[in-house]
Order: structure tokens, then C-alpha cells, then sequence
């Protein structure tokens, strides 16, 4: 067994764990490639099938090549898609011009919170990773919500061995982390392994690429010439810049992320 089988195991076993000891479970899909990496293990995982919803959270400013592939992949694989706009806080005016950190929260947060209360979640599965972002470190692969989706990054049950929590107060939510452990060239390793669809996005025109992908007016680009996978891996392996430093809402405050976190972002 390499390096990615047991990365794949590990996570597969995770999302049958979650599985098993929790009720209604449902999915967050981004897009981006770790969502997507994470989609193709609940395949694996399910054997082909995927036993809960997955839920995008469309703020509208997604750039269209993301909900093209969205909606190009949601019907291929037959998934149960869920997508929820907050349309109370667009139809207030709120958008990135009233700053980026109030935007995502509303956008976002807020609107993952309003997903989560109106279809009774009791757990969500993301694809997040703890090399990606600074506070996403102290995340657990079975992570405690309040009834409100906040999250207390100070008091996190310790994973040893494999052993995790899954026995939590009736009313709260759980995060459930099955990449937790995988790094950006594991991705990418894996993407190229398993020849998963990925959008285009990704890969280098004209001199850039998106490394990283939210929302149109707060993701920038970044210069790169690598039009394949192993060209990624391999720009990947002598950059020094973090993969969100073209995301706007990190750079609005020092601790913007987990800050954003703390009251439910993803």
C-alpha cells in the first residue's frame, strides 16, 4: 500500500464512520478540487453511490466556469444537489463592496446556517485540509458545532490513534473532516492518479492559473505556466507563496479566517 492508498483508506473509513454514527448527513461542495477529490472518495466509499445530499452554497459571484462544471458533474454522477442562495442578504445589497469579511458572512456563513436549520443537518462533510489555512490546523476530523454553528477552536477533543469522538450533545452539529490529513501535492497527486474531472480553472492560460477558487471579485490569480497536472506538482514542490494568498478575505485581517470560522464558515 503507497502513500495515497493510505490516504484514501483513512478516508474512506472516516466517511463510513460518519456515516454510521450520525443521522442526517449532508455533503459541501465548493468545486474546488478538494471538494471534488472528496466527492470522488464518497463514491469509492459508497460504491458508486452517494447516500446523502450535496449542498452548494452559491453566493452568486461564483466565476460561471464553476457552476458550469457544477451542474455538468451533478448530472453525470446523478447526485442530490442542494444549492441555497441567501437571498434575503442579496436582495439587502450585500455584496463584496461592503467588505469582504461582512460579505462572506452573509454570503456564506450565514447562508450554510440557514442550509443547515431548514434541512435539520445533524453533521456536513467538507474538504478541507489542515495545510491549507492557518486555522483550519486546529480543526478535528470530528468537529463539535453549537446549534448555531459556532465553533469553540479552543476546546477540541484530542484524535490519537485513530480514536475519535462521535458522542455529542443532541441540538449541535458536527463537522466531519475526511481530508484533514492530506497536503495540496497529495491532491493533486491524487487527481492525476485517479484521473478525476476537475475544472479548467486550474490549469494555466495565457501565463496564470487559479491555485485556489471562491468567489470572482475576491479570487485572484496567480503567474504560472503549468498546463498539467505534473506541472503543478512540480511548480507545487518550489513555491514558497500559501495557496489562499490570492483569496481577498485572508488578507483583510490577520486572524480574518478564523475569525470567519468561529461563527460556522466553512
Amino acid at each position: 500500500m503507497d502513500h495515497l492508498d493510505r490516504l484514501e483508506a483513512q478516508s474512506i473509513f472516516i466517511l463510513r464512520e460518519a456515516y454510521k454514527k450520525f443521522g442526517k448527513l449532508g455533503m459541501l461542495w465548493s468545486i474546488g478540487k478538494d471538494s471534488t477529490v472528496l466527492l470522488w472518495l464518497a463514491k469509492k466509499a459508497f460504491f458508486g453511490h452517494c447516500p446523502f445530499p450535496f449542498i452548494h452554497v452559491d453566493t452568486t459571484y461564483k466565476i460561471p466556469e464553476m457552476i458550469a462544471f457544477r451542474d455538468r458533474v451533478a448530472k453525470e454522477y446523478n447526485l442530490e444537489l442542494i444549492v441555497h442562495t441567501n437571498e434575503e442578504a442579496l436582495a439587502a445589497g450585500m455584496g463584496p463592496e461592503k467588505g469582504r469579511l461582512v460579505c462572506c458572512k452573509a454570503l456564506k456563513t450565514d447562508g450554510l446556517q440557514q442550509v443547515v436549520t431548514k434541512y435539520e443537518f445533524e453533521g456536513l462533510i467538507l474538504g478541507i485540509r489542515r495545510d491549507e489555512e492557518g486555522s483550519r490546523s486546529k480543526e478535528r476530523v470530528f468537529s463539535e458545532r453549537n446549534k448555531d454553528s459556532e465553533w469553540d477552536y479552543t476546546n477540541q477533543p484530542p484524535e490519537l490513534w485513530n480514536q475519535f469522538k462521535t458522542d455529542f450533545p443532541k441540538g449541535n452539529h458536527i463537522r466531519v473532516h475526511p481530508i484533514l490529513h492530506w497536503n495540496e501535492i497529495d491532491i493533486w497527486s491524487y487527481i492525476g492518479r485517479e484521473k478525476i474531472p476537475l475544472v479548467g480553472l486550474y490549469f494555466a492560460k495565457n501565463g496564470k492559473r487559479y491555485r485556489s477558487l471562491g468567489c470572482a471579485p475576491c479570487t485572484g490569480q496567480i503567474d504560472s505556466n503549468a498546463t498539467t497536472i505534473e506541472e503543478i506538482i512540480e511548480e507545487l514542490k518550489n513555491t514558497k507563496q500559501g495557496e489562499r494568498a490570492g483569496r481577498a478575505q485572508d488578507q483583510e485581517d490577520s486572524y480574518a479566517m478564523q475569525k470567519l470560522r468561529k461563527d460556522g464558515y466553512m
